[in-house]
């Protein structure tokens, strides 16, 4: 489809428009020259595709003064900055078949910080208080508390995911997925910048912006990637044995050659047992734990679980986390712990150490492979030849 530009938009009001939207808010300066400009009679205000294309009502622009227009604008760019079209493409089949509701979810997440940074939006905005829901919180919150709505304004694609047919097909004049990125970094760092010059920054820009500068990792893909790499690293001292002779024992007649085997490790899991911790964070971790070992094939009598605070208060053979026995809830010293598990008849070739940070460590590093995963919202850091995980409270 093509869509053709009509001759009554006011170019020079909407391009005044952004023109003071990016003076007054020049954080999102690079964000809004980014988008392209589009008339068409076929969007009742404005809408915005996954391409940065932004389309516009000529009618819409020749009733809305330019202060209102600089906020519309600024609400559709927010749909692009917030990668609310990747965020929707996420949702599950029966909520993407429903891009209205996806789509006032979205404008919820963002109206707030508009109306609380002051912004003239015109009548008619959706806010989280027209459903009775609480300020502040992400689109995908607030989209099972909406109820459908069979007609609503549509941002287009660029906000729900979902082409319109008075989109202009492909990406020409549009912004590319790696471009858009830039973008996001560009704005989030301008508006750290303008944080720390004049102070003010709306709360949900100010978690956005955060969370592009420092994504947050998710803590089990990070504890499992180290758990793997450890006992693959420990299992990897191969050895012979005769209980599989070699391919090669066929060609030699008389003669048995070994085969190499590569032995699994020995893993111990000391669980820090003090009053400081919480046995449901604790449980989470364990439970990932135990599985991420039982993928790799390490389970039964080669995993040892040592429950610990300023003395080893249990020792088990597990297979699943619920068999951890957990005591203590005194003082905490997992040195006691780690030298008991090295101490063992069967010495661990890996440590898991899980614990709040609080506790001395040794001085010099273990000759088994050491991982500590602190679960707190800032513990103290181990010695820098500990591999470190950090898990935090309350983890979902």
């Amino acid at each position: 489809m093509t869509v053709e530009e009509p001759a009554a938009l006011d170019r020079t009001k909407i391009l005044a428009a952004r023109y003071k939207a990016a003076g007054d808010r020049p954080y999102l300066a690079s964000a809004l020259y980014a988008m392209t400009i589009i008339g068409t009679d076929h969007v009742p205000t404005m809408g915005v595709d996954r391409h940065w294309r932004c389309y516009v009502s000529p009618r819409f622009v020749a009733g809305t003064p330019v202060p209102e227009l600089a906020a519309v604008l600024i609400h559709e760019v927010s749909h692009l900055l917030r990668d609310h079209h990747t965020r929707a493409d996420r949702l599950p089949a029966a909520a993407q078949r429903d891009p209205v509701r996806t789509n006032l979810a979205q404008d919820c997440e963002i109206n707030d910080d508009l109306l609380s940074d002051r912004l003239p939006l015109p009548a008619g905005r959706v806010v989280p208080a027209d459903f009775g829901l609480p300020a502040g919180e992400l689109f995908e919150t607030y989209l099972p508390r909406i109820p459908p709505t069979p007609h609503a304004h549509d941002c287009g694609s660029g906000a729900h995911g979902q082409a319109r047919a008075w989109e202009l097909p492909g990406a020409a004049e549009g912004v590319g997925t790696v471009e858009g990125d830039a973008l996001r970094r560009t704005t989030a760092e301008a508006m750290r910048s303008h944080e720390r010059s004049r102070g003010f920054l709306p709360g949900g820009w100010k978690r956005w912006a955060q969370e592009i500068m420092e994504p947050v990792v998710d803590w089990r893909t990070v504890l499992a990637g180290a758990v793997r790499e450890a006992v693959a690293w420990a299992g990897g001292a191969v050895d012979y044995t005769y209980r599989r002779p070699s391919r090669r024992t066929a060609a030699l007649r008389g003669v048995v050659l070994p085969s190499l085997r590569r032995p699994l490790p020995r893993v111990a899991i000391v669980v820090d047992t003090s009053g400081s911790m919480g046995e449901d964070d604790l449980g989470a971790a364990m439970a990932e734990i135990t599985g991420v070992l039982r993928e790799v094939g390490v389970r039964g009598n080669r995993v040892t679980v040592l429950a610990c605070d300023a003395d080893v208060h249990a020792v088990s053979r597990v297979v699943s986390a619920e068999q951890v026995v957990l005591g203590g809830g005194g003082g905490t010293d997992m040195r006691v712990g780690i030298e008991a598990a090295r101490a063992a008849p069967e010495r661990p070739q890996v440590i898991i150490v899980l614990t709040d940070g609080y506790t001395p460590w040794l001085e010099a590093p273990a000759s088994s492979r050491l991982i500590a995963a602190l679960i707190g919202a800032d513990p103290p850091a181990p010695p820098a030849w500990a591999e470190t995980v950090r898990i935090p409270p309350g983890m979902p």
